[in-house]
């Protein structure tokens, strides 16, 4: 697949997997509201960073080279 075609794609794919992520998070967050402080930072920090992982895939492949177009 060709760059030009790989970053609309994957523009779309890390919208869609930051949706999720900003939703399940909020929605985790809402439910430990009234636990003990620590708990809550720890959540926070996971939040705030772990989007990051499985974001990683999609970076990959989206500056990954594009295939070698063959001859005749």
């Amino acid at each position: 697949m060709k760059s030009n075609v790989r970053k609309p794609i994957a523009i779309l794919a890390l919208f869609a997997v930051l949706g999720v992520w900003i939703v399940v998070a909020t929605m985790i967050g809402s439910e430990i509201a009234t636990a003990p402080g620590l708990l809550q930072l720890i959540f926070y920090i996971v939040a705030g960073i772990g989007w990051v992982i499985p974001m990683r895939p999609i970076f990959m492949w989206m500056n990954s080279a594009p295939d070698v177009e063959r001859g005749p």
